[in-house]
């Protein structure tokens, strides 16, 4: 790789990290070929990308980004799984660990937050972003239907009651 390779490899991770809003980092020492492609094809319908770099340039290329906690980890066969959505790259990597054990998550950052292995597999537990949307939007919609059943209980309570008196009275 000559310098100029480098330059741009160094300026593509950078643009990578800063856009990221989370970054997991793990070794991937004795995975084999068809491993990572199925783990990239999990990221990629995730949502997710994963980067094998070079951890000399990827070093250089944290600079100035909120995510350059995650310096301290590149030592070693190292992958970057990152993703926009804060959920989707810990989510596949720790399903993907899980399943092989050669894969080792070694932490990660979200934003300026540095994050252990425990933080990423925490982070990978929490519902997806489109799931916390159809939370809420089913929240706001539960007080709607309450009221609209309070509203016409009453009505129906009065009904039986009546209901109830003139059964009475016919008796």
């Amino acid at each position: 790789m000559d310098r100029a390779e480098k330059k741009e490899a160094v300026a593509a991770l950078n643009e990578v990290f800063k856009k990221s809003s989370v970054v997991v980092v793990a070794h991937y020492s004795g995975l084999t070929v068809a491993q990572m492609q199925n783990l990239r094809k999990q990221m990629r319908a995730a949502g997710a990308t994963v980067q094998v770099a070079k951890n000399r340039l990827a070093k250089i290329a944290l600079d100035g980004t909120d995510v350059a906690s995650i310096g301290a980890l590149l030592k070693g066969p190292t992958l970057i799984a990152t993703s926009d959505d804060p959920v989707a790259a810990p989510k596949v990597a720790a399903a993907f660990a899980k399943d092989h054990d050669k894969f080792v998550i070694l932490g990660g950052a979200m934003g300026a937050t540095a994050l252990n292995p425990d933080g990423v597999k925490s982070l990978a537990t929490m519902p997806s972003l489109d799931e916390l949307r159809a939370k809420i939007v089913g929240l706001i919609n539960a007080p709607a239907t309450k009221i609209a059943q309070l509203s016409t209980a009453p009505a129906a309570k009065l009904a039986r009651v009546f209901g109830a008196y003139a059964n009475r009275d016919a008796a």
